[in-house]
Formats: structure tokens, sequence, C-alpha cells
């Protein structure tokens, strides 16, 4: 089984001098879910290399389990110091593809044509797809074969409008996923701020916040051993 994880390069929170990134949670939670099942596992990102990191992500009333499993895993953070450009890289290649979020994505997966055309393949060929967090805003450009927005009509989730006003960066983002995906004609599902919640429409699979991640990657896996199970 060989998966793709694609991370942000993008390391500018808007206007605002601090940085953004992935956030940690989202990329370690899943891809130790993934590794321990033995998943063939390959990380991309638009520029290659070393992708941000949120410094906020890893501060320590944010740190979990897993982050700090990642902290002490030389293995792991080689394999994210080295990630491959996202312009080499083909949905033939993979199983499936899990983007994580953090407001990185925001600026650069949202608007990049390899992810968009990674999705889009993805999809055209029957493979699962997954998003958490501030990534399911990178669907709003996303076009299903006939020109309509993928998002149309599907159940999805993601950082919700209160958890971004919780953070305070309403004003900061460059725009508000929940409402791009409501105005795209997505069935937007939510729970109560920063509590796990993950969707599966067909092949398309959301998680709302970094809680949700590693249950976001356990679904994906569970999709991908049925579809090898039919």
């Amino acid at each position: 089984m060989k998966i793709l994880m694609v991370l942000t390069s993008h390391d500018q929170l808007g206007d605002t001098g601090r940085k953004t990134g992935f956030w940690l949670e989202e990329f370690a939670a899943p891809y130790f879910v993934f590794r321990d099942e033995g998943v063939d596992i390959t990380l991309a990102s638009p520029k290659g290399g070393q992708p941000p990191l949120d410094p906020k992500s890893n501060e320590p009333g944010f740190q979990t389990d897993d982050t700090r499993r990642f902290e002490g895993d030389p293995a792991a953070k080689a394999a994210l110091a080295n990630t491959r450009k996202l312009s080499e890289i083909r949905a033939a290649d993979y199983d499936s593809v899990f983007f994580p979020g953090g407001h990185g994505p925001l600026w650069d997966l949202t608007n990049d044509r390899h992810a968009l055309s990674l999705i889009e393949d993805m999809f055209a060929a029957g493979k699962p797809v997954a998003l958490v967090c501030h990534a399911p805003g990178i669907l709003m450009n996303v076009k299903a074969p006939d020109g309509t927005p993928i998002a149309k009509g599907r159940i999805v989730t993601g950082f919700t409008n209160s958890e971004e006003d919780a953070v305070h960066l309403i004003d900061v983002v460059p725009y508000l996923l929940e409402d791009e995906l409501r105005d795209q004609g997505a069935k937007f599902s939510s729970t109560v701020d920063w509590a796990v919640h993950v969707v599966q429409d067909g092949l398309l699979i959301t998680g709302q916040n970094p809680a949700s991640s590693k249950e976001g990657a356990r679904t994906l896996l569970a999709a991908l051993r049925k579809q090898a199970a039919a």
C-alpha cells in the first residue's frame, strides 16, 4: 500500500510577520498510523525539501504523544526534511493521498495546480483522498470531470469559522474554508470546537481539526482495505 502525504511550503502568516506552515500533530499522527501499518509513505510539498513547521504547533500546550514521538524519531525527521517536489509526483504511483493542514495550505496548496490535479486524478482513478483541518480548503478549486466544484453536494468538514475565530485569525486568513465550501454547495458538517470529527463521502475523507487527524488516517486506511477486499 502506497500513500502520498502532501504538506505546505508556505511559511508566512499573512501580513502579520509571524510564521506559519504545517501543524505538527496533523502530520505526525497520520504518519505514524500509516508507518505502524507498514504503509509505503512518500512525502511531498510544492518546493520539496523541509516544509515549514508552524512553530505554535510544537509549543508545550499543543504537543501530543505523536508529536513527542516524532521529535524522538530520527528516521521520521529525516523523511520530513527530504520531501519530494509536488511537480514530480504522479497520482498513478499511489493508492491514496493525505493532506495535513496548518494555515500554510490556505496560501499555497489551495492554488497549486499540481495539488489540484493530483486530487482530480485520484478521484478519476477511484482512489480515496483525505484532508484534515485547513487542508479541505484546497477542495474549493478542485473540479469534477464535468467542471463543477468537487465539493458540490458532498458532505465535508474542516476547520470551522468558530475555531478560526477562537485562534483570532478570521481577519488574517485569505478565506474561511467553511464559508467557501458552503458557497460551492458542500454539505458542511461539524461538531463542537476542537472535538474529533471525521466524515467520509464516497472517496472523500475530511477531518475538522488537529484532533481529527489520527481518526482521519484510520478512516483512510479502512477505505483502502475495503477497496482491496472488494
